[in-house]
């Protein structure tokens, strides 16, 4: 049960615009939105952030999708890692790529640039957070400095979302919990108080 009912959709009409974005994108409305929405100016705040880190083109969407699977993956938020894994299905990432972030160091399926952003994302989502100035040299011989402001600020927005979601107990929704359940339940994910 989650710790504070979210509001309804229709409850918060300024926003429709942008729900419908969110919606199109990633093929669901998510449940932190509308308890986000008991305070709008943190909503209105929030959507302008998640705007801003998301849907800037100085890295990939794939790339943005799997950071932010890592970083809620490294800091155990359930309800955070269904949403990403979704999103990133949603948005044309193979789920075999989803479902092997947590072997990014040694599958095939992943690119040494790739395997450069999501050690920094597991690293700076761990808690304590251990990112280290080595994780900044081994992406600066595939990133540009832009590039990895853009990463980090994935992970940092995500490590915000993977703590509201886990003191919430946010509900998580039908879309994200069939996808946690059908790929990623091999990984030790599984519905529970967080998700």
């Amino acid at each position: 049960m989650p710790n504070v009912q979210p509001l309804a959709r229709e409850d918060l009409p300024q926003f429709e615009e942008i729900f419908s974005r969110v919606d199109e994108n990633m093929g669901f409305l998510p449940t932190s939105l509308f308890t986000m929405g008991h305070v709008p100016e943190i909503l209105g705040g929030f959507l302008a952030l998640g705007g801003a880190v998301l849907q800037n083109p100085v890295i990939d969407g794939e790339l943005k999708n799997l950071v932010s699977h890592a970083a809620s993956a490294a800091n155990g938020c359930r309800y955070c890692q269904a949403h990403t894994g979704a999103t990133a299905a949603n948005q044309g990432t193979d789920t075999a790529k989803i479902a092997a972030v947590w072997e990014f160091e040694t599958s095939d399926l992943f690119t040494d640039a790739e395997r450069a952003a999501l050690r920094l994302a597991f690293h700076s989502g761990s808690s304590p957070n251990a990112a280290t100035a080595e994780d900044f040299e081994e992406c600066r011989k595939h990133y540009s400095e832009e590039q990895i402001v853009a990463i980090v600020a994935v992970c940092a927005l995500f490590g915000y979302l993977n703590r509201w979601n886990d003191t919430m107990a946010t509900q998580l929704e039908s879309e994200p919990s069939e996808f946690g359940s059908e790929h990623l339940s091999g990984l030790g994910w599984q519905i529970g108080r967080h998700a």
